[in-house]
């Protein structure tokens, strides 16, 4: 009986010591990077391409980006949901992941079991946004023209189950607005979509933005935290300015498959907070208006979980229901 009971000791050993030496010999080969959106301009795809390149180089082996667009993020995150967990298939993904659950009745994974969370790596308050078509330069004014032109105002999200789409509703639902929502296959056609006219009204980070609303091809009304940018000091938060209440932030981060032995988490956690901590990295994030918060896998697994409930939450309290 004790040479039985000693078996399961024994393998568990056999499994850490194994861990052990695949953490050290990590990478011995490219990294897949999954980006579940378009490339261009997709905050996810920025930051993932900009911080592939530092690991790139800090790790001696080619980090691939693999853009999988498609609803809404979710088509991107089921291959790293079911690729092996040894550490070469890795997803970046955003806040969107806690939201999905809440708006598509079916989702092809479970968010809580099915990704090993690595690190936060960034976040940002979200901008609310006009084509200059629309003739309003505050959200008072905004606020008021959706309620006079009840069918006019249109807003575009990367899709369904997307942070900028979240973010629509809850303004259509707090500020008491009528707006329709576009969806479109991630955040570059959305706001490409913007630029033309097609759509009017969009919430996103500034991390893809800034550049057009500093250009004036933009006209951005307010911040979606409860404190104002420091990248446009000047712009006001939609809860002072008319939407008391509201907040909304977007964090992005690195996950892997469940299972992923704790060794090459960590690893790779650990390469990602020197990559993040380089100056030219740290100086880009803050040009695209977003601000370095990183965070161990244990710390980003129990913020990342507490997101998963907030959200759910926000979705009954807003009446989003799962289509």
């Amino acid at each position: 009986m004790l040479l039985l009971g000693s078996v399961p000791c024994a393998l568990s050993t056999v499994s850490a010591a194994q861990s052990m030496r695949d953490a050290a010999a990590y990478p011995a080969r490219p990294i897949r990077l999954v980006v579940p959106f378009p490339a261009g301009a997709s905050p996810n795809d920025i930051i993932g391409r900009l911080i592939g390149r530092q690991l790139s180089e800090s790790l001696g082996q080619q980090v691939i980006v693999d853009n999988r667009a498609g609803a809404g993020g979710n088509i991107g995150a089921d291959i790293v949901a079911k690729a092996a967990p040894d550490g070469y298939t890795v997803l970046i993904h955003s806040t969107t992941l806690t939201i999905s659950p809440n708006v598509y009745r079916q989702v092809p994974f479970e968010i809580t079991r099915d990704f090993q969370p690595i690190t936060m790596i960034a976040q940002a308050p979200m901008m609310l946004m006009v084509h200059p078509s629309i003739p309003v330069n505050s959200v008072k004014d905004f606020i008021a023209f959706a309620r006079a032109k009840p069918e006019h105002l249109k807003f575009g999200s990367g899709g369904n189950g997307t942070a900028p789409h979240f973010s629509g509703e809850m303004l259509k639902a707090m500020a008491g607005i009528p707006m329709s929502h576009v969806p479109y296959k991630g955040g570059a056609p959305a706001m490409s979509a913007l630029l033309g006219g097609e759509v009017n009204v969009y919430l996103d980070t500034p991390t893809a933005t800034l550049p057009f609303v500093q250009q004036g091809k933009l006209k951005a009304l307010a911040v979606t935290t409860k404190q104002r940018a420091a990248f446009l000091p000047d712009l006001p938060t939609l809860d002072e300015a008319g939407v008391p209440g509201y907040e909304m932030r977007v964090w992005y981060g690195f996950f892997a498959p469940a299972k992923t032995p704790a060794p090459i988490v960590v690893k790779f956690y650990k390469e990602v907070a020197k990559a993040v901590d380089d100056p030219d990295v740290k100086s880009r994030l803050a040009a695209l208006g977003t601000q370095r918060v990183m965070s161990p896998p244990e710390e980003f697994e129990k913020a990342f979980r507490a997101e998963a409930q907030k959200f759910a939450k926000l979705a009954k309290d807003v009446g989003l229901r799962p289509e």
